[in-house]
């Protein structure tokens, strides 16, 4: 309490709370409770009077006590119905709010996490309830343990009629009192929340076909709550969960918000309203309205199946003008995948049924977006239009009574079907080749002729997209069962997740194996493939995350987490990584340093792994995005060479370029201009008036960087010379070293690491004065970098700044101007066996892209 000084009041369990002074450590005074069982103390508030503490029991009520007096002022009764204990407890500080109209003092709120109702009570006259905010937060889950609820914490803004709320189902609210004529009840103000239970799923949004939403903006969840919800990576205001429905108007009608009963059936909880868990996540922006698009009022999750047995028709013609539904998501335990628009950020019109009746494992969405497809536990692949809700196909087609008989027929000539396989044609049946346990991953190619399947037999599956005619297939049914698929379309590279465990890679063009990644302890929880392709992230269950190069199959990233990653998904732009991990509520988003700063991309063992903790945005316990991108590389990052320790080159055939950055010898180029860009418009102007705080120097002090000795001259005065010695650079030492034993390396090396900045200004310091030495040296040491075929990109860039400073000194002396032969020698013969070498790859690449 504020007049308290050095006075703490402590709860206890008996119901007591305890007043300490903190200078001496003595206990003070004890407040007892006001009945015998009351219970502990559950919440303390001090009020705005003075010397007034309110105190709330767990079985008992609330009272507003006065410390200095020990006399309890008001008690009001929070027991009654079913808002369970106070756990907070606030006050209004305005001065307004209590009474029939308002205009007085004394307004008092309490919650509990038992309850998601806040209780607004008027303390004039003992105390009475002026209203209750029902449904507040949503309340705890009764059937589902991971989902949290209740409000966890209010509180009323200093002066205004503002009430902040925050609820355990991860939602923060703001609610006025503002409204005319007088409630006390509030209406919402602000809002922001998540997901109340543990993420599951997670994706991003892909390009549409307008070019929107092509930086990777939004980001697609999925919960155990039963929500899917949708992220802006660029503005949290317009972060939103996709709507099923007037999901609370139902809970109030039911009893589940804010009734003092509950319902008939006890266990019922809010998140029994919605659709059950998502599981899998197909999306398309092609065909979708946009963000803005006009909501519409009709029925969601209409069962397609059903409807076309009562030969009801749908009406697709507004569709037609605003896009229909562009994500589809599959559902735990349930036979139904359901549809959303994306762009009114709603469920969408239809939910497609099984056609043999099994759980939905998988979903996929055209390239186009006008088809949807579904694959279920028993191995059934059905495709519906999303436009117009129709079933279009099966995979396999199922056969009519006729075309059953017409194939008995054909199967019993063997000569039909030599005859159909000579021709080009599929070698199985119409009707052949069902997968026999779950489908697990469903793909489509970019142009809609083939669909690409795969399930827990252990095959992968090509469907003809028109026919439905199974056209050939990959058996691995004898080695493994396939967990799980990712295709990226450009590359027409198709992943997938074993339970040995692995990851295999098929080129869907060939359909033959050209990857096998090894390396998890655990099963694969999910995995993805970089936006270009090159690479393949993947988390298991022994909580590491793990990324491959494809071009070579190493392992060249991982990281240890404190627990296991069960979601991920990697950007449209390769900017951003997304992951979620085990009883986590949140999503953690990492940045791709490579996007910024050099990163090795050398092969890693096992035990380089390292430990680390999940990012967070303040960076408590990590590091904030923008430090993480401003961060020194040299604390972290390998020397540029470091892939070349074993070895200078692969071959003396072959040139080898450096691994410094593009970004620093190109600036080393342009840094002229760019200092002359950068130079102040205007010199800076001296404050009006110094601050009084700033120190005075009593003299100037003294620069003791470079050693300076007074050596007398034969005429008696005294020059004041610098030692030459102490003074000399270190790349000035290791290019003298260089010369005289023949070896640049440790010189070359240390101008590599150096910024444009640092290296150009080293490039300005080589000293003409006492002789052209220094010159002639580092001319010779870009020519044996030459004729050692190392370092080609740097030696231009470095003899191009080298001119530009030094060239007026070449005509002047003879011994740089032979130098500077021998490498114009050696430049000419290297830039015509590139040229030639570069040539041939040229050739041999267009050969190879031909259509020959």
């Amino acid at each position: 309490m504020a007049t308290y000084l050095n006075k703490i009041f402590a709860a206890r369990a008996d119901g007591g709370v305890d007043i300490w002074n903190l200078s001496t450590g003595k206990l003070i005074y004890t407040i007892l409770p006001p009945t015998a069982g009351a219970g502990p103390v559950t919440a303390l508030q001090p009020a705005p009077a003075l010397s007034l503490l309110a105190i709330a029991y767990r079985d008992g009520p609330v009272i507003i006590h006065d410390v200095r007096t020990d006399v309890t002022v008001v008690q009001v009764n929070s027991t009654h119905s079913r808002r369970g204990l106070v756990s907070s407890i606030s006050f209004r500080t305005d001065e307004l709010g209590a009474g029939d109209d308002g205009r007085r003092a004394g307004v008092m709120a309490t919650a509990g996490t038992e309850s998601g109702d806040v209780t607004i009570w008027d303390l004039n006259d003992g105390g009475r309830v002026m209203g209750v905010l029902r449904g507040a937060h949503n309340p705890p889950s009764t059937s589902h343990r991971a989902v949290d609820g209740g409000v966890n914490r209010i509180e009323f803004l200093a002066g205004q009629p503002v009430l902040v709320t925050g609820g355990l189902d991860n939602a923060l609210k703001s609610w006025i009192f503002d409204e005319t004529p007088f409630s006390p009840v509030p209406r919402i103000l602000h809002s922001r929340g998540g997901h109340a239970g543990p993420v599951t799923r997670l994706e991003f949004l892909p390009a549409g076909a307008d070019g929107a939403d092509t930086v990777g903006k939004w980001l697609l969840t999925a919960g155990e709550d039963r929500s899917l919800w949708g992220w802006s990576l660029r503005r949290d205001g317009q972060s939103t969960e996709l709507s099923q429905g007037n999901i609370r108007k139902k809970a109030k009608k039911w009893g589940l918000l804010g009734a003092d009963d509950r319902a008939a059936d006890p266990t019922t909880s809010l998140e029994d309203l919605k659709a059950p868990a998502i599981t899998c996540i197909a999306s398309s922006m092609n065909r979708d309205g946009g963000v803005g698009a006009a909501a519409g009022g009709n029925a969601i999750w209409t069962n397609t199946r059903v409807s076309h047995n009562k030969k009801r028709t749908t009406d697709a013609s507004s569709s037609s003008m605003t896009g229909w539904e562009s994500v589809v998501t599959g559902h735990e335990g349930d036979k139904l995948a359901r549809t959303w628009f994306w762009g009114r950020k709603k469920a969408g019109r239809w939910a497609f049924e099984t056609g043999d009746g099994g759980v939905v494992k998988s979903v996929a969405i055209t390239p186009c977006g006008t088809f949807a497809l579904i694959g279920s536990s028993v191995g059934g692949i059905d495709m519906f239009n999303l436009q117009s809700g129709h079933h279009r196909q099966r995979f396999p087609p199922a056969l009519t009574p006729a075309q059953a008989r017409a194939l008995s027929l054909e199967q019993s000539s063997q000569d039909t079907v030599v005859l159909r396989e000579k021709a080009g044609g599929s070698r199985y049946n119409r009707g052949e080749g069902r997968h026999t346990k779950a489908v697990t991953g469903l793909m489509v190619d970019a142009t809609n002729k083939t669909v690409i399947s795969c399930g827990l037999d252990g095959k992968v599956k090509f469907w003809g997209f028109a026919s439905g005619v199974l056209l050939k297939e990959v058996d691995w049914s004898l080695e493994t069962a396939l967990l799980g698929s990712r295709y990226h379309r450009p590359s027409e590279l198709l992943g997938l997740s074993c339970d040995d465990p692995s990851i295999r890679v098929v080129d869907t063009v060939t359909g033959r194996l050209v990857r096998e990644l090894w390396g998890p302890l655990g099963h694969i929880t999910d995995f993805c493939f970089s936006s270009d392709g090159r690479w393949i992230v993947a988390a298991s269950t022994d909580s590491v995350i793990r990324v491959w190069d494809l071009p070579t199959g190493h392992l060249i990233d991982a990281v240890k987490l404190e627990s296991v990653c069960t979601a991920l998904a990697f950007s449209s732009t390769g900017d951003f990584i997304a992951t979620a991990q085990a009883g986590e509520i949140g999503v953690n988003i990492w940045t791709n340093r490579t996007l910024f700063s050099h990163v090795p991309t050398r092969r890693i063992s096992e035990a380089e792994i390292a430990e680390i903790a999940m990012p967070t945005a303040s960076g408590e316990g990590g590091q904030a995005l923008v430090e993480a991108a401003l961060v020194d590389g040299d604390e972290d990052a390998a020397p540029p060479d470091d892939t070349r320790s074993a070895f200078d080159s692969l071959s003396h055939d072959i040139t080898t370029l450096s691994l410094v950055p593009k970004s620093r010898w190109q600036t080393l180029l342009h840094l002229d201009v760019i200092k002359e860009r950068n130079k102040p418009k205007e010199p800076p102007k001296a404050p009006e008036r110094a601050p009084f705080f700033l120190p005075s120097l009593e003299g100037p002090t003294k620069d003791t960087s470079v050693v300076e000795k007074q050596v007398p001259v034969a005429n008696g005065s005294r020059l004041l010379k610098v030692d030459r010695g102490v003074a000399e650079r270190e790349a000035t030492v290791l290019l003298r070293n260089g010369g005289e034993g023949g070896d640049y390396g440790a010189f070359i090396n240390h101008l590599k690491t150096l910024p444009p900045a640092a290296a150009d200004l080293e490039i300005r310091a080589l000293n003409p004065v006492y002789g052209s030495a220094e010159l002639v040296l580092f001319v010779a040491a870009l020519t044996s970098r030459l004729r050692q075929k190392m370092d080609y990109d740097l030696v231009q860039a470095w003899m191009s700044v080298f001119l530009r400073l030094h060239g007026e000194a070449v005509p002047q002396d003879a011994s740089l101007s032979t130098a500077l032969s021998e490498w114009r020698v050696e430049q000419a013969s290297e830039a015509k066996r590139l040229g030639a070498l570069m040539g041939y790859s040229a050739g041999v690449l267009a050969f190879l892209r031909s259509a020959r």
